[in-house]
């Protein structure tokens, strides 16, 4: 079931301003017709004189009241009155005003931060993502979808990748490789990360040399001299090297104390170290990753690669429906779940929300402020007056039937002071 559209919503409130504006004239009109009736029948019964004090106060309120609701947006019946067509008049200062309140009560860094202090953001998007709604709000995501891929499909791909590419390149091109490769090298040897690795490579080794058997024994026989080869002893030490390379292998896997491997891990560690600490190591890392952003062939991968990626996104964009059923709602159930249970996670989220809110407070927010003040004062006097009479417009009519309503009860009373005392 949807809502109302806004449209919809602005006519039904302009409507509803418009009755209330009959409603109060009307009842401006019957005081009206109240006192010529009872200026009529006053000399008939006391109770006259009452209505009369009533009908002429309240038409006094009335329209001391229509004056004053009228003089905010427009001239009271055309005329050139001081002090009227207030908001018209002083649209400018009143968009200074507007801009000045929001930055001093609500783009301060302060305020922000205590704003977003009481909200759990991480909390909100982790239910979204693990129980996604339909209604509205999968058409405004089917429509975001619609415009992403729209939009990825107007871009020049060669020209977009070539930016991605070059933008690419040139993070890369300052991003210092090898201290970060010796970081990763050295944590991953203190937690004992690479054993895995290490052994798998080994296995590969294992099964490389059983893959090359024949190649090996080919080189040994090659190799030999031809007195190995007559008596047949070229044979025998090809099968020896080849069980000794298994052997060694196998030892290599089974044994974590292996001095092969010993060796192989103080190579590592020594690797790790220069990477972090060795002006030589890391210019010559700085070399290699140079060559390979200069290299062509790098920039042809890469260019292929994106427009992969830009084709799968704009069918994911195409078919949400299809792409959140398989692995990519899988993976934002699964983030939505964590989002949702995690306590820890969701205070890094939030404090980092609450930093990027406070941070683009901090350095946006005269922007956005000057963006209020200078989009009101484009607007002409007529659209301003529409746009601020449609939002109160029922309470301002409001008010002049309680001016009529009021005005009437103290005519009364002072009716009946007058005539008591």
């Amino acid at each position: 079931m949807t809502g109302p559209a806004p449209s919809e919503i602005g006519a039904v409130t302009t409507d509803r301003a418009r009755t209330m504006r009959l409603f109060a004239t009307g009842l401006l009109v019957a005081m009206a017709a109240l006192f010529i009736t009872a200026l009529q029948f006053e000399h008939v019964h006391p109770a006259w004189g009452y209505a009369l004090a009533f009908s002429e106060a309240a038409m006094v309120g009335g329209l001391a009241d229509w004056f004053a609701v009228t003089a905010l947006f427009r001239r009271p019946l055309g005329l050139p009155i001081p002090h009227t067509a207030i908001i018209p008049e002083n649209k400018d200062r009143i968009a200074d005003t507007m801009a000045g309140f929001l930055r001093s009560n609500f783009l301060t860094p302060a305020v922000v931060a205590r704003r977003m202090r009481g909200m759990n953001l991480a909390q909100a998007a982790g239910n979204f993502l693990s129980e996604p709604v339909g209604g509205s709000e999968s058409r405004i995501r089917a429509g975001a979808a619609e415009l992403f891929a729209q939009i990825l499909e107007s871009l020049d791909p060669e020209r977009l990748g070539g930016q991605v590419k070059a933008g690419l390149k040139s993070q890369l091109g300052k991003l210092h490789v090898a201290p970060l490769l010796g970081q990763m090298l050295q944590a991953a040897i203190a937690d004992k990360r690479h054993i895995p690795l290490l052994e798998n490579l080994l296995r590969w080794a294992g099964l490389t040399l059983e893959a090359n058997e024949d190649l090996v024994r080919d080189m040994v026989h090659r190799r030999a001299n031809a007195l190995l080869r007559l008596t047949g002893l070229d044979e025998r030490l090809a099968n020896s090297v080849l069980d000794g390379l298994y052997k060694l292998i196998a030892e290599c896997i089974v044994d974590p104390d292996h001095p092969l491997r010993k060796k192989v891990e103080e190579g590592l560690e020594q690797l790790a170290h220069d990477l972090a600490h060795d002006p030589a190591m890391q210019a010559k890392v700085e070399n290699m990753k140079q060559e390979l952003l200069d290299n062509p062939a790098l920039g042809q991968w890469w260019e292929g690669v994106w427009e992969r990626i830009r084709q799968a996104l704009i069918d994911h964009a195409r078919n949400p429906d299809a792409a959140l059923a398989g692995q990519l709602g899988s993976a934002l159930s699964e983030l939505g779940k964590a989002l949702r249970e995690d306590a820890t996670l969701q205070r890094q989220i939030n404090s980092f929300a609450r930093r990027t809110a406070v941070g683009v407070a901090t350095r946006y927010g005269g922007q956005i402020v000057q963006l209020v003040s200078e989009t009101v004062k484009r607007w002409d006097a007529r659209t301003v007056t529409g746009r601020i009479e449609k939002a109160v417009g029922r309470d301002l009519q409001f008010i002049r039937v309680n001016g009529t309503l009021v005005g009437g009860l103290v005519g009364v009373t002072i009716h009946f002071i007058v005539t008591q005392f």
